[in-house]
């Protein structure tokens, strides 16, 4: 790996730990506030409330600067984010709709800095090596995933909630120092309206059939998977062994993510993108290892197992998206993909609870497992992802002098 992409997977790993520190730190200080779930509720729904608006013109704006820029201002904003709130309960005042503006603001600043690092990241290895550089930093998030909350509960119980806001305000500043000190660069040509911008965005997916029954396909797989996220948290408290349960399964999840993400290291099949849908085949089982045979060390191999698959899919699709589209529009483009996500994973939570009460909750996981295989199943009669191949020639990135410099 050259030394730009090393600089970006050092600061990221340590803002993703940080993130966990944050995570921690927002339960805690609401709930010791006196808030409760109602008022940790609304902070969350501010939140995604301000990722849906401001995803597409994240992307937009990743397109329109040096990818790096955008991210150090997002850095910048979630840095004063994350200090407020440290000074708020170190004071300790509490303010709800303060507390919504500021995980508003943050949020939004966030979903300007996904598509720019998205943008950022076929620019810093060569192409050949862009699976293996998906697929490390996947391996880097899902490995500060578990460290991140661990060390977080650590620090807080030992010193507070103010102190997990701290850390995740320095964690954000060594992200904005490691993009600050990239060198690589992007060519960015002239501006046309926003609009006509995210029209552009929305006609590179059109063209291309793999994309957008791509999209179409995450979109119904995010909002069955949105109820099953919900239900399973019931099935592990209240049949499988309460709180213990719970952390033993996201601990399972979290080491199948870092094999799955593993494998897509060691592994690059000539049809990348068949092979990932057919990965993403293995999520139904560990959704139906909660209906049969209900035990505990069925469902975490099926957490392990589903999870493998999902983050091989992950390093796969993430790994076409940068060889098969233009990089002058590749921002725009992941923000379109994220926005599926936020969109269609809080529909599905919503509707957990009224569908297990209709249908009761195993009947719902079992659908909606049918969901999840025929989602990806159904990639597999588009064209463009059985005809994709490992050595299908990618768009070359902008400058290639530039860049031929940078990795030199």
């Amino acid at each position: 790996m050259v030394s730009d992409f090393r600089l970006l997977a050092t600061g990221q790993t340590l803002s993703w730990v940080g993130n966990g520190f944050q995570t921690v730190a927002l339960a805690v200080a609401v709930v010791q506030a006196g808030g409760g779930a109602g008022d940790l509720g609304l902070v969350m729904a501010a939140s995604v409330v301000a990722m849906l608006v401001c995803s597409l013109f994240g992307g937009v704006w990743a397109d329109r600067l040096q990818p790096q820029h955008v991210m150090v201002g997002s850095d910048l904003v979630r840095l004063a984010g994350a200090t407020a709130l440290a000074v708020m309960f170190l004071g300790h005042g509490y303010h709800l709709a303060l507390l919504c503006t500021v995980a508003a603001i943050s949020a939004g600043a966030g979903s300007f800095f996904s598509p720019a690092m998205s943008s950022l990241k076929p620019l810093l290895v060569p192409a050949e090596q862009r699976q293996r550089a998906n697929a490390t930093l996947s391996m880097l998030q899902t490995g500060s995933s578990v460290v991140g909350p661990a060390l977080g509960g650590l620090t807080v119980a030992a010193f507070g909630a103010p102190a997990g806001f701290a850390v995740n305000a320095a964690s954000f500043l060594a992200s904005m120092a490691a993009a600050l000190l990239l060198r690589v660069r992007a060519e960015r040509g002239p501006h046309e309206s926003m609009l006509s911008e995210m029209r552009d965005g929305w006609r590179e997916i059109s063209q291309r059939d793999w994309l957008v029954g791509g999209l179409f396909a995450a979109t119904t797989y995010h909002i069955a998977n949105g109820v099953i996220l919900v239900l399973v948290q019931v099935v592990a408290i209240q049949r499988l062994g309460g709180a213990s349960a719970a952390g033993f399964i996201a601990s399972a999840e979290g080491l199948g993510g870092f094999l799955g993400a593993g494998l897509g290291l060691r592994f690059r099949p000539r049809h990348p993108l068949r092979a990932g849908w057919l990965t993403l085949m293995l999520m139904p089982f560990w959704a139906l290892a909660y209906v049969w045979p209900a035990v505990l060390t069925a469902v975490l191999a099926g957490a392990v197992i589903g999870y493998a698959g999902l983050f091989f899919f992950d390093v796969a699709w993430e790994t076409a998206i940068q060889d098969h589209v233009p990089h002058r529009a590749l921002g725009r483009v992941a923000s379109w993909d994220y926005l599926t996500s936020f969109l269609a994973m809080p529909i599905g939570n919503a509707l957990a609870g009224p569908l297990s009460r209709a249908y009761g909750i195993n009947r719902v996981l079992v659908a909606c497992a049918a969901v999840l295989l025929l989602a990806a199943l159904s990639q597999l009669a588009v064209p463009g992802v059985r005809k994709m191949t490992r050595t299908a020639a990618a768009p070359a990135p902008p400058h290639p002098a530039e860049v031929a410099e940078t990795f030199g």
